[in-house]
């Protein structure tokens, strides 16, 4: 009975929006609980304290939830139709993570996976217990993605499949449905380290590691107040997130277009000029990156990155609008304005 579930299972998966689903154990991820506690006592994890926070959840998902007999993994495409690396070349305008060029990916999912668990219900029957998390809980989606064969673990930490590349975002449903599991994925990277040599900021201290306090996206995102001023110039004109490491990877030949149109980059967030999200309020802010997951990291630190990227840009005519932030009413965007002014002041010297 429960070989045949889960073969409708897949197909309703796929019928609700998913391009890839496969099945493992919740305690299926052994290896995870030194991996975790080695990137904890390196402090790789820098701001985000809530890492350290309910370790014996994140190492072991059987915990989190002991009634849990299969986890079911989930992939959905979100492959650009653009080169995301094109935009490195017009220092003017701002580089935004491919996911975040337009609706939150959160709510798309979660919403996938809240109707593909009423379906398993409704065809497994009602004491099938069910639940759905991507992204917000002490789940180690990554490495149950490899134990249930959805793809392994780069060299860059993230999920690499032979059918998708590196452009997926991954969902899973805890069930008390015993279903049969799949074979765990084995690591196809060999010895490439393309992702490893594109990261600008040399954010991988070994294969397979992260250290998040040198991560673009950490950086840009997780991280509060001003940035370690040697940092700041190799963050370039990445103003939300990075995809280098993503972007690098040769798998990516392989990647299907994403189906879901509300993942396709909204036009003006491909290469918004630099000078123009500057001066945005926090009620401009808000209304441009409505429904979108930059809006999360609010004005400030938006505009503290933005600020940054303007003095990587060498562009003098951004000047003026760096030099009208230098009294801003928050500390580390005034702090980022007058570096900005320092930085451009400098190229002009050296123009001369």
């Amino acid at each position: 009975m429960s070989a045949e579930v889960k073969a409708r299972l897949i197909a309703e998966a796929r019928a609700v929006g998913f391009d890839m689903a496969r099945v493992c154990r919740p305690d299926a991820v052994g290896h995870v609980p030194a991996g975790l506690a080695g990137f904890l006592a390196e402090s790789y994890h820098g701001q985000m304290g809530w890492l350290a926070e309910r370790t014996e959840w994140r190492a072991n998902p059987a915990a989190l939830w002991p009634q849990a007999r299969s986890v079911i993994v989930l992939g959905e495409s979100y492959t650009p139709e653009h080169d995301p690396i094109e935009i490195h070349r017009r220092p003017d305008r701002g580089a935004i993570s491919v996911y975040a060029q337009n609706r939150d990916y959160h709510d798309i999912v979660k919403k996938r996976l809240k109707r593909l668990a009423r379906w398993l219900i409704a065809e497994a029957g009602p004491e099938t217990e069910v639940k759905v998390f991507v992204d917000t809980a002490p789940v180690p989606e990554k490495p149950l993605g490899q134990a249930a064969g959805l793809g392994w673990q780069g060299k860059h930490t993230n999920l690499v499949s032979r059918d998708l590349g590196s452009w997926f975002f991954i969902g899973s449903v805890f069930t008390t449905l015993d279903l049969p599991v799949d074979a765990p994925e084995v690591d196809h990277c060999g010895s490439c380290r393309a992702c490893l040599d594109a990261c600008p900021t040399g954010a991988f201290p070994a294969p397979n590691q992260i250290d998040a306090r040198r991560c673009i996206s950490y950086l840009t995102i997780e991280h509060h107040g001003p940035v370690d001023e040697a940092l700041r110039p190799l963050l370039g004109n990445r103003i939300y997130g990075c995809d280098d490491c993503l972007a690098a990877c040769p798998w990516n030949k392989f990647a299907v277009s994403a189906r879901e149109i509300r993942y396709a980059a909204r036009a003006d967030l491909v290469a918004p000029r630099l000078g123009e999200l500057a001066v945005l309020d926090d009620a401009e802010f808000r209304a441009f990156f409505s429904g979108s997951p930059v809006k999360r990291i609010k004005r400030d630190r938006f505009v503290r990155n933005v600020l940054y990227a303007i003095g990587n840009s060498g562009d003098q005519s951004l000047i003026n609008v760096a030099q009208g932030l230098c009294e801003d009413p928050d500390a580390t965007v005034a702090d980022a304005a007058k570096w900005a002014v320092k930085r451009l002041r400098e190229v002009a010297i050296e123009l001369e």
